[in-house]
């Protein structure tokens, strides 16, 4: 049984048998996403994906890209805590069993420079992109997919397929911290309509729900 609770914008955690796993706690995320971590992943080095400060305070190890590791060491982390992983990657954080897939950011405009973002499928159930559209492995059965619903990169259309793709049991929308409450809502509800097939849910801050997995 794992439990899986949301802290804002990208932000998530995983919960399991005494460790958990933070994944993409950014300057928009609660700062209590990052409480008690047992472990970290980063996917790339935005700021609403990556507070340095409060990551290196945790004093938990990372996994991330090269990027956010020389990132964090400015920040003053040791670098024995922080883990360069690279697209097909496989290993072990705080006991999940997590694989890095993807490897580059969505693209935001063509004039700007090309980002690497580093997706990750958790315990072969939860995946979580950061800033892209990437699929599971191959016939990977996805119980949550964390799916992006608001960024400059995206557009409602593109997310949707995106999970229509992927097609996970429950999706818990993330990267919405740019939106006001109505467009959270709206954008939610367009969502919601448009997956019927899937169990949609948006906890609050702090109240987790579990997810069994085989």
């Amino acid at each position: 049984m794992t439990t899986i609770s949301a802290w804002g914008h990208s932000a998530v955690s995983l919960e399991k048998s005494g460790s958990r796993l933070v994944i993409g706690p950014g300057v928009y995320s609660d700062p209590e996403a990052l409480r008690d971590a047992s472990a970290v992943l980063i996917t790339h080095d935005h700021q609403d994906h990556v507070d340095a400060a409060a990551v290196v305070d945790s004093g938990a190890p990372v996994w991330t890209t090269g990027a956010v590791a020389a990132l964090l060491q400015e920040a003053g982390a040791d670098g024995s805590r922080l883990h360069v992983v690279a697209p097909g990657e496989r290993f072990s954080a705080a006991g999940f069993d997590v694989v890095a897939l993807g490897g580059a950011h969505a693209v935001i405009h063509p004039d700007l420079p090309d980002e690497e973002n580093v997706a990750f499928f958790i315990d072969g159930a939860f995946l979580h992109p950061g800033d892209s559209l990437t699929p599971a492995p191959t016939g990977a059965h996805v119980r949550v997919l964390f799916l992006p619903i608001a960024a400059p990169w995206l557009n409602l259309e593109s997310a949707v397929e995106y999970a229509r793709l992927v097609g996970p049991d429950i999706v818990v929308p993330i990267h919405d911290g740019t939106l006001s409450e109505a467009g959270a809502e709206l954008t939610n509800w367009i969502t919601q309509q448009l997956l019927p097939q899937v169990d949609y849910r948006r906890p609050a801050l702090d109240a987790g729900f579990d997810v069994e997995t085989d």
